[in-house]
């Protein structure tokens, strides 16, 4: 029985032994290596790539990683098997090599170009690799010589990974100049310093033209430079200093309006955000732009260019319109009668203020408005009404208000150059004017 049982155990060693040679035969090594370009265009080696290999022939796919020193490799894939190998890594385009066989050591040596660290599925491997690899490789790389037709697909599609990197590389540079634009020109507007502020926009939009906060801050700046020289301009004993002032103030007041206008325009198309959070800062973002911009249009329109009162109009519109404090809202309301009068477009400013008579009837300010507003369209059919307004104005506002006296003072010239006195009874709502 000892020696039976010696006997089987030899057969079965035998036969062990046997089996592992016939699986040596059918198995081979698989090994390559990964680098990649850096900035510099030095190629370096890339630790913990992530290799996947499909099989083409039938279903398999095996999956591991490189080395400190970027290198990889399979002890024991199938001999007969054809393989396609992916590499990605964190930072680079993708590559694929196909037509790869293990057991003919053969290494595929692949060098990578930067890119967006994107990880390929078996098809995209495949269909990478027949245009010739996504990221480069050396001699060598497996899969058996190129063809011509397979070099020329290959050298386009690393042309088109070059330009994928270059504006990669552009666009993290622009972000760079329009980040530290917008806080340095920000610092500025903070300290009133508005040629730096205007400045430092200017460089943030020579790098994106079409960054909104930018341009909304930049209509800020200009804003406020052009109230500081237009008021420098009418205290000066020069006239030409004086001429000269105000002319600088109407272009900056112009180009606020401007600026403004295309931030508010590029707001408007943005899309509705899916985050709730990024829903809320474009909301704001709009907000800003759109206040902005009605100020803005105000003062370019009252001191400007009164030519511009439609544009000023659907500008107060946009913005009341997102506005949802009622004080805020209403003094928007007032200021764009208050343009429109300022502009000399009397018969509009009048509608304006019949709006805001409409919800509030004793409203002080509206019914001066409303008596100013026809008062200055020097048509006499309408100073009748006119005096109605304004002596409601004068029943209603406090002494101190600073226009009383000049509105009783254009009711007293009714009263002595046109025979007209204020009616006992003036419409509490806005009526029609004659």
């Amino acid at each position: 029985m000892r020696r039976s049982y010696l006997f089987t155990s030899i057969i079965a060693a035998v036969i062990l032994v046997l089996s592992a040679v016939m699986a040596s035969a059918q198995t081979g090594q698989l090994r390559g290596s990964v680098q990649l370009v850096g900035s510099d265009g030095t190629p370096a080696p890339v630790a913990e790539a992530t290799i996947d290999v499909f099989r083409t022939d039938i279903t398999g796919e095996y999956h591991t990683k490189t080395d400190k020193k970027g290198g990889w490799v399979f002890a024991g894939l199938p001999f007969i098997g054809t393989y396609v190998v992916s590499v990605s890594a964190p930072g680079a385009a993708p590559n694929a090599r196909s037509g790869v066989k293990a057991g003919r050591d053969v290494a595929v040596d692949v060098v990578l170009q930067r890119g967006d660290g994107r990880r390929l599925t078996k098809t995209e491997a495949i269909d990478i690799s027949k245009s010739g690899g996504g990221g480069g490789a050396g001699p060598g790389s497996g899969g058996g010589s190129e063809s011509a037709e397979e070099k020329a697909r290959r050298e386009e599609l690393l042309k088109k990974n070059a330009e994928i990197l270059e504006a990669n590389k552009k666009a993290e540079n622009t972000n760079q100049i329009v980040g530290d634009a917008f806080k340095a020109g920000n610092v500025a507007l903070t300290a009133k310093n508005y040629d730096e502020a205007v400045r430092q926009y200017d460089i943030g939009l020579v790098a994106d033209p079409e960054q909104a906060a930018l341009l909304t801050n930049k209509a800020a700046a200009l804003k406020a430079r052009a109230v500081e020289k237009y008021n420098a301009a009418i205290q000066s004993k020069d006239d030409a200093a004086k001429a000269s002032g105000i002319e600088a103030a109407r272009a900056d007041f112009k180009g606020a309006a401007e600026s403004a206008d295309k931030a508010a325009e590029l707001l408007k198309k943005e899309p509705a955000a899916p985050d709730p959070n990024d829903q809320k800062r474009n909301d704001a973002n709009k907000y800003a732009a759109l206040s902005v911009r009605a100020e803005a249009y105000r003062l370019y329109v009252s001191k400007g260019d009164a030519s511009k009162a439609d544009a000023g109009i659907a500008a107060f519109q946009d913005y009341i319109a997102v506005e949802t404090d009622p004080a805020k809202k209403s003094k928007a309301q007032l200021d764009l009668a208050q343009m429109l009068l300022d502009a000399g477009a009397g018969d509009k400013a009048y509608a304006e203020y019949q709006k805001i008579l409409a919800a509030q009837p004793d409203d002080p300010d509206a019914n001066l408005g409303a008596g100013l507003a026809l008062f200055s369209t020097a048509d006499k059919a309408k100073y009748q009404e006119a005096a109605n307004y304004l002596q409601r104005f004068v029943d209603k506002a406090p002494e101190t208000h600073k226009f009383k006296n000049d509105a009783k003072a254009i009711l007293a010239e009714l009263k002595s150059t046109e025979n007209v006195v204020p009616e006992k009874a003036p419409p509490r709502r806005g009526t029609k004017r004659p």
